[in-house]
């Protein structure tokens, strides 16, 4: 632990998403982001919604800090705001398809704002000097978006900032202009705001239920399964579900119901079902039809949210666009976006979704002490916990053995171009939904069955899903045309032939890929890999999958990889400098490799 010196009077803004789901932590330090930790990594439970008890122990250890000097925690959604909306409801005791949910609606909404009340005053006795205050909740996903993608704003300083989610307090879509003056001042200006229930997210989530998976979950197989249907089966109703106006877009509430905050009221019509199929069980098989519906429903949120880009470019003359929310996540619309909607570039944060509104709260709360943006956001991803000083026994599971090497970069090269499937434990925790490279499975494209591999024994999930590939940015365009770098693996990107010929395990069925281009001022140890992989197979290009199984989240302590390594068809395990089989292994030795075997 090293302590921060603290400057006097300098804000310690800690940042919260807990209660609802994604919870998360982040601080911000003498102006300076000192991390951001997703509860889930630690205590093993999927979007869990608990307290972020030991991201936040993390965060203020490692600034040695303790409860007390926290001059200020920020929530990442205003109650008041749920009050007030509320009574916006009642209006629609007149509407004939929405009066049944109109008065269930207002007293979900009351409710939401007295549990986030109770919430406040947990963090005031956790927390007993500070000021605990909520912000708005599309203002925190804005600022985030800004913050980690400021260092690539044009001369002007300006950029157009894309919001769509689900729900924000009782806006779904928000558009901004973001200007940073002379100074570093931060002028934001709303341009746009769409309330609920016209939510892209809600129907994409309703959808992906009616599907048979998870809402707010699985949202990535439906857009992966999208790609295997005719969207023209669906098109014409989808038309009609999400119509577009000259703002922005709508809902039909015929086919997507008045939106109740509860788990217990559906949110696909029995009109939706019987214009395309019954609700599927998880259980049954995926049909034709289901990847017909899913393909009508993408083209949709392509086609809408090309729409709003193009309307922030026209509300706000910016060269520069900046996407985040839980929509921000479907790279396939996002690498539309990058293609149609005119911009000079386009960023997605490393978390877009809300685990990443925890440090978008403190940045707001930061703001408006100080009226800039604090330091350590921009292309920043790397934001928590690292275990660096690991040690492992001789057998650290029954059946595994440990030994510590040297040269672990070579050598895991060597593995990959051999076949081998590897987890990747190393550094600094990853933020956000994707690994990039820290908490990863890499395998070689080139093996034949590699995906098959991957799905069947690895991940255990669906076949249809694809596998994203890892790049040298500087070798970048001779596989790709996306034309940008795409450090977070955020957008799906158009191939040359040579990847379509030379490593089509990373080309899904829809002509994409979905990219994380590296340099080594970025991830020097994953750049040092690709090119000692490139160098023996001509192809610095590596399939890279997050370090976990269907489920489960991304593994986010050394006992959580060491049981992935074990339950799953992983054939080894770099654990820091660690290499981790499952049966013994000869002595990996040589120039590079010198190191002896660990002991109890």
């Amino acid at each position: 632990m090293t302590r921060i010196a603290r400057t006097e009077r300098a804000p310690v803004v800690l940042g919260l998403c807990s209660g609802t789901h994604d919870s998360s932590a982040a601080l911000l330090v003498n102006g300076r982001l000192v991390g951001l930790v997703e509860e889930e990594r630690l205590n093993g439970e999927k979007h869990t919604n608990a307290y972020p008890a030991r991201s936040i122990h993390w965060l203020l250890n490692t600034a040695g800090l303790t409860p007390s000097e926290v001059t200020h925690v920020a929530y990442n959604y205003d109650p008041r705001r749920y009050l007030a909306a509320a009574p916006a409801a009642l209006p629609y005791l007149l509407h004939p398809g929405a009066a049944s949910r109109a008065l269930p609606r207002a007293r979900t909404f009351a409710h939401v704002h007295t549990a986030a009340r109770a919430r406040f005053r947990l963090y005031q006795r956790r927390f007993p000097t500070a000021h605990v205050s909520g912000v708005e909740h599309h203002l925190t996903h804005a600022l985030y978006a800004l913050a980690a993608g400021h260092d690539q704003l044009d001369s002007r300083g300006d950029a157009a900032v894309l919001v769509v989610d689900s729900l924000g307090e009782s806006t779904t879509t928000t558009i901004t202009h973001a200007r940073i003056r002379t100074g570093g001042r931060l002028d934001l200006v709303r341009k746009l705001s769409i309330k609920d229930p016209a939510s892209l997210g809600y129907v994409y989530g309703a959808v992906t239920r009616h599907l048979g998976w998870r809402r707010s979950d699985e949202e990535g197989t439906v857009m992966a399964l999208a790609a295997t249907g005719d969207p023209a089966r669906f098109r014409a109703l989808f038309q009609r579900a999400i119509p577009i106006t000259q703002s922005g877009f709508g809902v039909d509430l015929r086919l997507f119901p008045l939106r109740v905050l509860s788990r217990t009221w559906p949110r696909a019509t029995t009109v939706f079902a019987a214009e395309t199929c019954p609700p599927r069980h998880p259980d049954d098989p995926v049909e034709q039809i289901h990847a017909d519906v899913a393909a009508a429903l993408q083209e949709r949120i392509e086609q809408v949210m090309v729409h709003l880009a193009r309307r922030a470019r026209a509300l706000t003359g910016a060269s520069m666009l900046m996407v985040g929310g839980g929509v921000a996540m479907n790279c396939v619309a996002i690498g539309h976006i990058c293609r149609q909607a005119g911009f000079e570039r386009v960023t997605v944060p490393p978390s877009p979704g809300d685990a990443g509104t925890s440090a978008g709260a403190a940045l707001a709360v930061y703001r408006n002490l100080t009226g800039q943006l604090p330091d350590g956001v921009a292309g920043s991803c790397y934001l928590g916990p690292a275990y660096t000083d690991v040690q492992l026994p001789l057998h650290p599971r029954p059946g595994t053995t440990a030994q510590r090497v040297r040269g672990a970069a070579r050598l895991l090269a060597e593995q990959l171009a051999e076949g081998q499937i590897v987890g990747v434990f190393r550094g600094r925790l990853e933020a956000g939904p994707r690994a990039l490279g820290h908490r990863t499975i890499l395998a070689s494209p080139l093996q034949p069955g590699v995906i098959e591999r991957l799905n069947d024994r690895v991940k255990f999930r669906e076949p249809f899903r694809p596998f994203a590939p890892v790049v040298l940015a500087d070798h970048a365009a001779d596989y790709f045309t996306l034309g940008q770098p795409s450090p977070f693996m955020s957008i799906a990107s158009g191939v040359t032939d040579l990847a379509r010929h030379a490593i089509p395990s990373i080309v899904h069925v829809n002509g994409t890929a979905r990219v994380q281009t590296v340099t080594r001022e970025q991830n020097r140890f994953l750049a040092e890999v690709l090119a000692a992989f490139g160098a023996r197979t001509g192809h610095p290009v590596l399939i890279n999958t997050s370090l976990n199984i269907k489920g489960k989240p991304i593994c986010g302590t050394p006992e959580a990889a060491l049981d992935c390594l074990t339950g799953s068809g992983l054939d080894a395990l770099l654990l820091e400098d660690w290499w981790v089989t499952k049966t013994p292994q000869q002595q990996l030795t040589g120039p590079e490799n010198t190191a002896t075997g660990a002991t109890q």
